[in-house]
C-alpha cells in the first residue's frame, strides 16, 4: 500500500502550478494509471488527478466500471471526484491528507446517498502529503 501511496507523492510533484495532488490506479498489484492535477495547464477545471485517472483506465479496459481497482491520492477528493470515484465503482480509496473543509468523505460522506459503498481509508501517509500541501501554499502566497 505504502508502495502505491508513494507513486502518487511523486505524480503529485508534478503538478507544476496546481495544487498538488496525485493519484495511482491499481488492480492486482499492476499499475494501470497514474495523474497529477492538471487545472491550471489544461485551462479545465476537471482536470483533477483523480478524473484524469478514471478517465484513462476506463479507456484502457473499455468500460467505466472499475470495480476491481484501487486509487490511491494524495489528498482526500472533492465532492467531484468523489461522486466519480462512486459511480466507477472503485473498490478501495486510500488517501493521505484529510480535507476538512471539501473532502467528500470526511466532511459529508457521498456514500450515503450512493448505492455502490467504496471502502474508504484516510491518513496513508499524511504527513508527508500534509508537507506537500503546505509547501505549495507556503510558496504561492
Amino acid at each position: 500500500m505504502n508502495n502505491f501511496m508513494n507513486l502518487a507523492i511523486e505524480e503529485a510533484k508534478k503538478s507544476e502550478n496546481d495544487i498538488p495532488v496525485g493519484a495511482v490506479i491499481v488492480k492486482d498489484g499492476e499499475i494501470l494509471a497514474k495523474a497529477h492535477n492538471t487545472r491550471e495547464k489544461d485551462n479545465d477545471i476537471t482536470s483533477h488527478a483523480e478524473i484524469i485517472a478514471l478517465r484513462c483506465v476506463a479507456k484502457i479496459k473499455g468500460d467505466w466500471r472499475l470495480e476491481e481497482c484501487d486509487l490511491y491520492v494524495t489528498l482526500e477528493p472533492c465532492p467531484m471526484c468523489g461522486w466519480a470515484i462512486l459511480q466507477s465503482r472503485i473498490k478501495n480509496l486510500y488517501f493521505g491528507s484529510y480535507d476538512s473543509k471539501y473532502g467528500a468523505f470526511s466532511s459529508a460522506d457521498l456514500r450515503k446517498i450512493s448505492d455502490f459503498k467504496t471502502n474508504i481509508y484516510g491518513g496513508i501517509k499524511e504527513e508527508e502529503c500534509n508537507d506537500l500541501l503546505k509547501s505549495f501554499f507556503k510558496k504561492i502566497r
